[in-house]
C-alpha cells in the first residue's frame, strides 16, 4: 500500500490492492478543497467507498488506466455511490464492451458496469491535484498514465512496474508500442518522481530508467 498525507502539503495518496487480481486502486486527492480522484477501482467498492469517507474526500472523477477487468470491475458500484463522472480512453471502449466476455475467460463474477461518461485525451487536465493525462498505449491500445507534476507522482497502471513492463499478448497488446511509450513518455519525467503501478509495489522513474528487466535507457 501506497500512503502520503504530508501536514506540509494537501495532496493526500491513498493506493490499495483491491479486487480478484489485486489491482491497485488509487485514492488522490486535495485535503483542502476536498476533491479527489479514484483511479482504478477493480474491486471492493465498500473499502474503496470507506476510505473516500475516512479521508473525507468528495469523488469528482473515477479515472481509469485501462479497461481490464481487474481495473474496472466496482467503478458501476463507486459511481452510484458518489455520482462522479467514469472516465476512460475512447481506443479501450471495446475492452470495456466486452467485461462480460472478459469475466468468462477469467472465472471471475461478473458486475456490469455502465457506460463511461467522458472519454480522456493525451494531456486532459484530470481537475483534481493539477492532474494530467497521458496516453501510454501498448498494454491496451488506450492505456493511460496520470501524472501530478507539482507532487511527484504518476499513476502508470500496467504500463510500468517495478522491474517489469505490462503484458501485450492481450487484446491490442503491442510491445514495440509500449517501449515506445516508456521511452518517450514516461522515462521523460523526472528521474525522481514516484511510479504508482497497477500491480504490486511501487518504484521510482530513475530505477527503472537503470535496472527494468525490459526498458532501459
Amino acid at each position: 500500500m501506497v500512503e502520503e498525507i504530508n501536514p506540509q502539503s494537501s495532496f493526500i495518496i491513498r493506493s490499495f490492492p483491491v479486487g480478484p487480481f489485486q489491482c491497485n486502486c488509487s485514492i488522490i486527492g486535495d485535503s483542502l478543497t476536498k476533491r479527489a480522484l479514484v483511479i482504478d477501482p477493480g474491486g471492493n467498492p465498500e473499502l474503496i467507498l470507506a476510505t473516500l469517507i475516512e479521508l473525507q474526500l468528495s469523488v469528482v472523477g473515477i479515472i481509469h488506466t485501462h479497461a481490464h477487468l481487474d481495473h474496472i470491475l466496482a467503478a458501476g458500484k463507486i459511481k452510484l455511490a458518489t455520482g462522479a463522472p467514469i472516465f476512460l480512453h475512447r481506443q479501450d471502449k471495446f475492452l470495456w464492451d466486452m467485461l462480460e466476455q472478459q469475466c468468462a475467460m477469467m472465472s471471475v463474477a461478473y458486475v456490469p458496469v455502465p457506460e463511461p461518461d467522458h472519454f480522456l485525451n493525451d494531456d486532459d487536465d484530470l481537475l483534481c491535484c493539477g492532474g494530467v493525462a497521458i496516453h501510454t498505449p501498448g498494454h491496451s491500445p488506450g492505456s493511460m498514465s496520470f501524472w501530478f507534476e507539482q507532487y511527484q507522482t504518476l499513476v502508470a497502471g500496467d504500463t510500468l512496474f517495478q522491474g517489469s513492463i505490462g503484458r501485450t499478448d492481450l487484446p491490442g497488446g503491442d510491445i514495440n508500442v509500449i517501449t515506445k511509450s516508456i521511452k518517450e513518455r514516461i522515462y521523460s519525467l523526472d528521474d525522481s518522481a514516484l511510479v504508482i503501478t497497477g500491480h504490486g509495489p511501487s518504484t521510482q522513474i530513475g530505477i527503472e530508467k537503470n535496472y527494468n528487466n525490459f526498458v532501459r535507457v
